[in-house]
């Protein structure tokens, strides 16, 4: 088989290049990004592409699927930039997969493409996807969930399937994640667990987490099965105040949302961080999700723990790990973090 995967550089993208190579019934994978990177793997080649401005049919004619990641958080400030990304770019990639006849389309959806629900009673993949409208994260996944379904009804000869995973950690997405969500002026050196003797979390919040290798593993399963259709992905447990305790070791300091949404506002407009409050409503907006069709019909099972890809993340914040592709570059901020400050914060990329 040939897979193009769309995307293939950040911190999804590069686990979904390794399990896909690492299986034998794939002959060849192409990585698309729009910078190329500086790593090799066996059966993969690089190709650069801008799923905005470039023809994507020939990269994907021939292929047995696409699998596409493509998705841009930054510039946060500029919606027009990454709207055109998102949904527009999403639109492109669907439309070529579609021209090239390739016969099946593997989307990363999110958590954040659901509608506000319970975090009490977990919901399966029938809850609606109409997003946080606070959120320009949440908004694009549910606007680009619709464009799929348009997508479905024109091209029924097409194997869909869309991943709903929940937040995504590994160690070496540790410095793209510090970047993109908590700016230049996050002392890594002491997020380390061992060093945190108190923690901050959300009152009430309960969260879902999931390794990025077992997230892989579920695009591997949906590329090469024959499923279609929306799969929710999580790990246990849930994340609390209590597991989160448990998983670095800290006693966790309940914050008022309303207080954690005041920060991350007046932060954000002092042009202190990148991150927009919205992502605090969608974090305690999205309800939990019950993973059972990934686990029954996808023959999905996460081999890491939430806590475990938690502590794996913060431990690479603190040893600022990455790997050689643009986003993951622990250098990508520059010296001193000086091109993420000349930046403002997620005024432009």
């Amino acid at each position: 088989m040939r897979i193009v995967v769309v995307g293939a550089t950040g911190n999804v993208g590069t686990s979904v290049v390794d399990a896909l190579s690492g299986d034998e019934r794939v002959e060849s994978v192409l990585g698309l990004a729009r910078r190329l990177p500086a790593i090799e793997r066996p059966k993969v080649e690089w190709a650069e592409a801008d799923i905005v401005l470039d023809r994507l049919e020939p990269h994907f004619e021939g292929a047995d699927a696409v699998v596409h990641l493509a998705w841009a958080i930054q510039p946060s400030r500029d919606e027009v930039t990454t709207y055109s990304v998102n949904v527009r770019g999403s639109q492109r990639v669907f439309d070529a997969t579609a021209a090239a006849g390739v016969p099946a389309l593997i989307y990363a959806s999110s958590i954040g493409a659901y509608s506000p629900g319970p975090q009490d009673d977990p919901v399966d993949e029938s809850w609606p996807t109409g997003g946080i409208s606070s959120s320009f994260y949440s908004r694009h996944k549910a606007a680009v969930e619709a464009t799929l379904d348009r997508f479905e009804a024109e091209n029924p000869e097409i194997r869909v399937v869309r991943l709903r995973p929940a937040l995504i950690f590994k160690g070496t997405a540790a410095s793209e994640v510090r970047r993109y969500f908590g700016g230049p002026f996050v002392p890594t050196s002491l997020v380390k667990p061992t060093r945190l003797p108190v923690f901050p979390w959300i009152s009430g919040l309960r969260t879902q987490a999931v390794h990025t290798d077992d997230v892989a593993d579920a695009y591997r399963l949906a590329a090469l099965g024959d499923v279609s259709g929306a799969f929710n992905i999580a790990a246990e447990p849930v994340l609390d105040a209590e597991t989160v305790g448990e998983a670095i070791g800290a006693r966790t300091i309940p914050l008022p949302a309303r207080v954690v949404r005041a920060l991350a506002s007046a932060t954000w407009a002092a042009r202190l961080q990148p991150t927009p409050p919205g992502w605090v409503d969608m974090g305690v907006g999205v309800p939990v999700m019950d993973t059972s069709r990934a686990r029954t019909e996808l023959g999905w099972q996460a081999s890491h723990t939430s806590q475990e890809a938690l502590r794996e993340l913060l431990d690479g914040m603190s040893e600022r790990e990455g790997t050689r592709t643009p986003p993951l570059d622990p250098q990508a901020g520059g010296p001193l973090r000086v091109r993420e400050i000349l930046s403002g914060l997620g005024a432009r990329k």
